[in-house]
């Protein structure tokens, strides 16, 4: 039998990749406009079922389906609010006590949620750090953009060319870190903030508040890439 745990990171996977890896910003911007009437939102949630079904198998589809319902109606309840931080951890939180629900309901091996993360072995751990790249790979990068959002909007630069390159490294970035963590060389993330350091914050005449949104968005971004490795150790 699978253990419970592999078929929630299963499920964790499928909504990272679908919410943020195969969204294109454009869906986003139709839903903001058009609501609940948007057929990209609908498209999406259909697509975030798909991704769950082909994750779980036939057996399970009615998760499937209660995930498609609900994904619609959280991201249409979603696109009536302000695009802030807040309604963003709002919109998570409830994806991921949907998908925890489905979980505990659905899956076998209903044990106490204690004795559940205490016994995930070796199959559950490479879904684990599946689950933990790509998560500092691209919803953390979404997290860092809403949490630097008031030094963003001050800056007077190419906003495109600066999210764009800023996007890519911050990736790259927070992928390095991660697997510095998973290999405990923890000096070594000291000598990449330093390197990054001189490269980025050696330039004349930059604008002050560019320049603590740069100082920021790093901190930002290394101390989450070390948290999701210090969590996925913990629990693998």
């Amino acid at each position: 039998m699978i253990p419970g745990s592999v078929w929630l990171t299963k499920l964790l996977i499928a909504h990272l990749l679908t919410d943020f890896v195969f969204q294109p910003p454009g869906w986003i911007e139709d839903r903001q406009r058009k609501h609940l009437a948007s057929v990209k939102l609908g498209l999406h949630a259909v697509l975030t079922a798909i991704v769950a079904y082909l994750f779980i198998g036939l057996k399970y589809w009615p998760v499937a389906l209660v995930i498609l319902f609900t994904h619609w109606l959280v991201d249409g309840w979603k696109s009536y609010r302000p695009q802030d931080v807040r309604y963003f951890l709002a919109d998570q939180f409830l994806h991921l006590a949907i998908i925890g629900g489905c979980w505990w309901f659905s899956f076998p091996d209903h044990r106490p949620l204690e004795a559940v993360v205490s016994n995930w072995g070796s199959d559950a751990h490479n879904w684990i750090v599946t689950a933990g790249f790509v998560f500092v790979a691209y919803p953390a990068g979404v997290l860092i953009g809403q949490l630097t959002g008031q030094w963003s909007r001050k800056i007077d630069d190419d906003k495109q060319s600066l999210a764009n390159a800023g996007k890519w490294i911050g990736i790259a970035e927070r992928v390095i870190v991660l697997v510095l963590v998973l290999q405990n060389q923890y000096s070594a993330i000291g000598l990449l903030i330093t390197a990054k350091g001189i490269i980025r914050f050696s330039e004349k005449d930059r604008q002050e508040v560019k320049t603590e949104y740069l100082v920021i968005g790093t901190l930002l971004s290394i101390g989450v890439a070390i948290l999701a490795g210090l969590a996925i150790k913990g629990l693998s």
